[in-house]
């Protein structure tokens, strides 16, 4: 069946609420050299699709600012950084045996050649992304999946949330037998977290609201705390030797308080601000003891690739909470917004 001439896709031509995602019929891009096309069968939405949308990723110097991920948007852009689909047609210099594969695309545009390379860049803001029924990307960044035993829509919950989650955790060299801790556990990248870290053969103690803790636990989490409590006496008690790795996506009075669990040589290991942008702490916990405060944005192409060698081997299971047709983004994200799932909410074009 040949590719047809236009595509349904839900773009953003200004920051706003729900009500900026538009569905459009556009013509279906043609992939140019060292690229190929795909034909989308599953999107995950991701926070970082509200924030481009809002804007609210602020700019050096001026945090408050309307911004995408790294700058200006160039509107009108359609969102979606999590793909897994189809090759159906290939540019230039691209092998031809790619079509027909299935594939899940590494949405991270990088800052240089090379395994250890820098995201500077996301599909859905500096680039066109997956809410839309096909999406060009460059032929070095699509993965072929085709033997993966996971369903189409949990490939589709790997890119951004696994992807930084097996970042965070690479960056904090988190070793097995280590105790790890696990912020923000049941969001799309703390269950990614809990379920790596697992894998790994890590003791790991999430924390999470009290209606989630029994299905954190079912992902792995060998220990649950309860966020409405005091969190460091409770990491305290379940872990009264301290912990190795920090795995944070909340930030803000986190890390204030929980810097002291750290044990000598710690690593707290930071993906996220949920809990605030700005923060206090006091320095001698962290010379004192050797600790390191590490920044992690996403995945480097190695990370991606390990990733993808556990999307084959099926060492993970990927929760999908909910499901939408296309034409429903925007009920998608109000959905998103709330946090009231567990897992990954996945769009259907």
């Amino acid at each position: 069946m040949g590719v047809p001439e236009t595509m349904r896709a839900v773009r953003i031509a200004e920051h706003g609420g729900p009500e900026v995602l538009e569905v459009t019929e556009v013509a279906v891009p043609t992939p140019q050299a060292g690229e190929v096309l795909v034909q989308v069968s599953a999107a995950a939405l991701n926070n970082t699709d509200l924030w481009t949308r809002e804007g609210a990723y602020g700019r050096p110097g001026d945090p408050e600012a309307l911004s995408g991920w790294r700058g200006p948007v160039a509107f009108p852009r359609t969102q979606g950084a999590d793909v897994a689909g189809r090759v159906v047609a290939v540019g230039g210099d691209v092998d031809q045996c790619l079509v027909g594969r299935r594939v899940v695309v590494d949405p991270a545009i990088y800052d240089a050649e090379g395994p250890d390379a820098n995201p500077v860049g996301l599909m859905g803001s500096e680039r066109d992304g997956g809410y839309a029924e096909y999406v060009t990307a460059s032929a070095e960044r699509v993965h072929d999946v085709t033997t993966s035993p996971l369903s189409d829509e949990q490939l589709a919950t790997l890119p951004t949330a696994y992807g930084t989650a097996l970042g965070m955790i690479e960056r904090g060299r988190l070793q097995e037998g280590e105790t790890v801790m696990v912020s923000g556990a049941s969001g799309g990248v703390g269950i990614a977290l809990v379920q790596i870290a697992r894998a790994r053969g890590a003791r790991v103690l999430a924390i999470s609201s009290e209606s989630k803790i029994d299905a954190v636990r079912e992902a792995g989490a060998h220990e649950v705390v309860d966020r409405a409590r005091d969190v460091a006496e409770q990491i305290r008690a379940a872990a009264p030797d301290g912990i190795d790795v920090a795995l944070d996506v909340v930030a803000g009075d986190l890390l204030s308080e929980g810097l002291p669990l750290l044990r000598e040589g710690g690593r707290w290991v930071i993906a996220g601000a949920l809990g605030g942008y700005t923060v206090t702490f006091d320095a001698r916990r962290l010379y004192l003891h050797n600790a390191q405060i590490i920044g992690s944005a996403m995945h480097t192409p190695t990370h991606f690739d390990l990733l993808m060698d556990l999307a084959r081997q099926g060492e993970i299971q990927p929760v999908v909470a909910a499901r939408f047709p296309l034409d429903q983004a925007a009920q998608a994200q109000d959905e998103l917004a709330r946090r009231a799932h567990v897992g990954k909410i996945v769009l259907h074009p």
